[in-house]
């Protein structure tokens, strides 16, 4: 059972992102002080980053480049191309392949010519995917037909993620984005006529004109799609990092507390139509391979967000990708002109990064564990790097101890156990450990997690 008094009190001081180290954090790093972080043996996450919207919507703070012109989406295949042979010559294309994602932007915006164009130019330098590889890609259901479904079934896609946010029409006015549920369905059904078989669906809330009793209207019409997964993020207004967001008129806004009662009634409404919770924001049924993994204490999480594919390298290709290596976070660059200058010079568009000491793997190995699987293994971790987790982390523990008086979690000789209140102030309680978050705390680069 979910405390939504203790959560509605303590998320008021979560901050929206906390990983190990932040983004934020990134210095300016050479490529050539990454080579050697290519060089391992460990299986492939493949992430390529496909930038272009034809208009905003205010909402989003991913990076894109909005644009309605056929020659830019040509232009940019021809430097992705380019980038993988400049990658090819420092990465083993050997190397076992766990996943392949296209995020954005919109990749349904390319035709079905140009997607396929870039899955040939990708599968001739990849070539050993594992048996159950997940080959992903995000869609947004204005640009979805059945001629990208078969491109998409052709180089073997098995899980699409739709973007559907919210069906209320004054939302969808305010934020830029009209997307009925009929396109929605359509988009669906095309998918599942494809032969799909694991459908996301991202839903946020906290968005303009958004109530309790709107929301609900969008949920009775997000059952009928049937998805076998879904993903309902808090909105993060940070209008400070992202221009688009100062379009929205924050007088609009649902307040805090409407924010948690929606939060609350939806997950009593998966819940009681036959779904499962995962984490802090993701929903599954029960047989998903999500649920699974959380069961079996093996869930991870990357910039992607939860995965069952870790021990894998994350590479990031493409505008403002980010790659996550063993020992190491970097990122291409995040403007057009210096992402083509690195490739027409032959160089890796790396422009910044992280290279992670001794002290930020086992840390990194701490917050990552917890922030997945709701649990932490003392003795596992004793194990793996030959420290007493009591000793190491005192000062941390003692930091932990009001959790405990609010029953939080559980703290035992082998193992720190989060409940499913807990589960939701993840970041809250994860932030002790994050030595990075202590320096930046006095920055405005975070929002409330609820």
């Amino acid at each position: 059972m979910i405390d939504f008094k203790k959560l509605s009190r303590f998320s008021r001081h979560a901050p929206r992102y906390t990983s190990y180290p932040t983004a934020v954090e990134f210095k300016e790093l050479s490529p050539e002080s990454i080579i050697d972080e290519l060089k391992s043996t460990r299986p492939l996450s493949l992430y390529f980053h496909l930038p272009f919207c034809r208009s905003a919507c205010y909402f989003c703070g991913c990076n894109v480049v909005y644009t309605s012109k056929a020659d830019k989406r040509k232009r940019y295949i021809d430097y992705l191309k380019k980038e993988l042979d400049i990658w090819a010559k420092y990465l083993d294309t050997k190397r076992l392949v766990r996943q392949l994602h296209f995020g954005g932007g919109t990749p349904t915006f390319f035709t079905p010519d140009e997607l396929e164009e870039i899955y040939k130019t990708i599968y001739s330098h990849f070539d050993n995917f594992e048996n159950d590889a997940e080959i992903s890609v995000e869609i947004d259901p204005r640009f979805f037909s059945k001629e990208h479904m078969d491109v998409l079934k052709k180089f073997g896609v098995n899980r699409v993620s739709f973007g559907v946010q919210d069906f209320n029409e004054a939302t969808q006015k305010a934020v830029n984005r009209i997307q009925s549920f009929e396109v929605t369905k359509k988009a669906v059904d095309i998918a599942r006529n494809g032969g799909i078989e694991s459908i996301n669906i991202d839903l946020i809330y906290g968005l303009p004109y958004q109530s309790l009793e709107t929301f609900k209207k969008t949920l009775n019409l997000v059952k009928e799609l049937d998805p076998n997964r879904l993903a309902v993020f808090n909105y993060a207004h940070v209008p400070w990092l992202k221009k688009g967001m100062r379009k929205i008129d924050e007088t609009t806004l649902p307040t805090p507390e409407e924010k948690l009662k929606i939060f609350k009634y939806v997950i009593d409404f998966f819940e009681n139509n036959g779904y499962k919770m995962v984490g802090m924001d993701h929903f599954a049924k029960p047989d998903d391979e999500l649920f699974r993994a959380i069961e079996k204490g093996e869930l991870h999480r990357n910039f992607q967000g939860y995965t069952t594919k870790g021990g894998a390298d994350l590479i990031g290709f493409g505008l403002t990708s980010i790659s996550e290596t063993k020992r190491a976070y970097f990122q291409n660059y995040k403007d057009l002109k210096s992402y083509e200058r690195a490739i027409d010079e032959g160089r890796l568009p790396v422009f910044r990064g992280v290279k992670l000491s001794d002290e930020d793997l086992i840390r990194k190995y701490v917050i990552m564990e917890m922030m997945a699987n709701f649990s932490f293994d003392i003795e596992r971790f004793e194990k793996t790097f030959g420290i007493d987790f009591r000793e190491k982390f005192e000062n941390e523990l003692k930091e932990l101890e009001e959790f405990v008086r609010e029953g939080l979690l559980e703290i035992t000789p082998k193992k720190i156990l989060i409940n499913k209140t807990g589960s939701l102030l993840i970041r809250n309680i994860v932030l002790p450990f994050d030595e990075y978050f202590k320096k930046m705390a006095n920055q405005k680069v975070f929002s409330k997690s609820i």
